[in-house]
């Protein structure tokens, strides 16, 4: 299929990863292969300066291997600008939210960009190149430190009027579940993100567990472990549900996995068979598949937002 834009043939592509954990740079050439790629830690806990100056290390050693050439940027981050106010809201970089982010990034970076939320890029990034390009309609799922998703449907990204296309990380499957950073209870990212299935495993071994991350979490498991056992009891029926209400309001082409959680391989066997017990359909045919361009999909889609 064709692609939605059309890139300058003499401009390389800047994109910038702005996660929870890590923020990362890509720059694609004019063939729109990437040139150079690294990555830093976020850090968010030292604030807001700290995160533009992380970012800012990263485009000067970007831009320096392009030789300061006319180049395009994009920012891809959790959560969305607020078309009311300018903005950010809804991101788990809590310290980053009612931040005029975009204007403050182009003022510390002295150049033009674009900001979009990080799910739309990874999902705008498997729907050009990755396990999407053959479908029309396409969500992206983030499942990493935060769950996120995005709409896509013939190689464009689908915003909505107030920004919330594919924010299904914040529809609350159980009203008396655990608090969220948004404020309300029982979000799907309180279930089935990283740090989500982490909060979940504290609470069933009383912290006294052994795992330190969700990777951890999901090996003890095979190990035997009971209370990971009994944590990711809780997080496939958390997301069967959640998967099966999404395939029942959208019905999308393809679904694509993406983030540190996507690479668990029991999502793709454990986690469809749950879906299929409470999709409203007597059999399940989306296809559920692991992404294809690895973890760069979402700085590389950061980086196609910016033309």
């Amino acid at each position: 299929m064709k692609n939605s834009f059309q890139a300058p043939q003499t401009c390389d592509l800047i994109g910038i990863d702005l996660g929870g954990t890590k923020i990362e740079v890509v720059v694609l050439g004019k063939d729109q292969k990437i040139t150079f790629r690294e990555r830093t830690d976020t850090q968010a806990s030292l604030g807001p300066q700290h995160i533009f100056n992380q970012i800012n290390m990263l485009y000067q050693a970007a831009i320096q291997t392009i030789g300061h050439r006319d180049h395009t940027l994009g920012v891809g981050t959790p959560g969305s600008i607020s078309g009311k106010t300018g903005m950010l809201k809804n991101s788990n970089t809590v310290c980053l939210n009612g931040l005029p982010l975009k204007s403050l990034l182009e003022d510390h970076l002295a150049h033009a960009l674009v900001v979009e939320n990080d799910a739309n890029c990874f999902a705008l990034a498997e729907a050009v190149y990755g396990a999407g390009k053959n479908y029309d309609l396409v969500f992206g799922v983030i499942m990493g430190t935060g769950c996120g998703g995005g709409i896509v449907t013939n190689k464009k990204i689908r915003r909505g009027p107030q920004n919330l296309s594919g924010e299904w990380g914040h529809m609350s499957i159980d009203p008396n579940g655990p608090r969220c950073f948004c404020g309300r209870r029982g979000c799907v990212e309180t279930y089935i993100s990283g740090s989500g299935l982490e909060k979940i495993y504290a609470e069933q071994s009383l912290k006294l567990g052994k795992a330190s991350d969700a990777r951890e979490i999901f090996n003890l498991a095979k190990l035997g472990d009971r209370h990971a056992r009994s944590s990711l009891e809780i997080f496939y029926f958390s997301f069967g549900r959640a998967f099966a209400n999404l395939i029942n309001i959208l019905d999308p082409d393809i679904i694509i996995l993406g983030g540190g959680l996507s690479n668990e391989t029991t999502l793709y066997q454990e986690g469809i068979e749950s879906i299929k017990n409470y999709v409203f359909n007597d059999e399940l045919i989306t296809p559920i598949v692991k992404h294809e361009l690895g973890d760069s999909a979402g700085v590389i889609g950061a980086a196609l937002i910016g033309v």
